[in-house]
């Protein structure tokens, strides 16, 4: 299974504006600039997490982006959910997609595993990625934690 490079980017700048929560806006240049992932792709991923109200943008000179909510309200499982879908194979969602949905023998075997999948990601907020990353580098750098 391989996530979506989208959804991949996503997390990252989730987490870059969740870095930054409390200390003001943040130009998407030095998000791009500062994870090393072009400007355009990013200025594409976080249209779609605007319009579902999990990033606020501000326009003009001292303009940027912040997180509309709070890190402990944000979960992984969201970010994914814009970007990629919520479904691991279309026929859970959509029967019809489907000939064979009655008849399936590994349709039950998605099921599980995306329920799985789905629990883990809700349990993980940006909060807890901002704290697993101060601990990777060693570093405490947002005092709104």
């Amino acid at each position: 299974m391989k996530l979506l490079t989208r959804s991949r980017y996503g997390v990252r700048l989730m987490l870059a504006l969740a870095r930054n929560y409390g200390k003001g806006k943040v130009f998407l240049k030095d998000i791009a600039r500062d994870e090393e992932i072009s400007e355009k792709y990013l200025s594409l991923i976080i249209i779609p997490l605007k319009s579902v109200g999990l990033v606020k943008s501000v326009r003009g000179a001292h303009g940027g982006y912040t997180l509309a909510r709070a890190l402990s309200e944000i979960t992984v499982k969201e970010i994914i959910d814009v970007l990629e879908g919520d479904c691991l194979v279309d026929c859970l969602k959509d029967p019809k997609s489907c000939p064979r949905f009655n008849t399936c023998a590994s349709r039950d075997i998605w099921a599980l595993l995306g329920g799985k999948i789905s629990e883990t990601l809700s349990n993980i907020t940006l909060e807890q990625l901002v704290l697993m990353n101060q601990d990777k580098a060693g570093r405490t750098d947002n005092p709104a934690i």
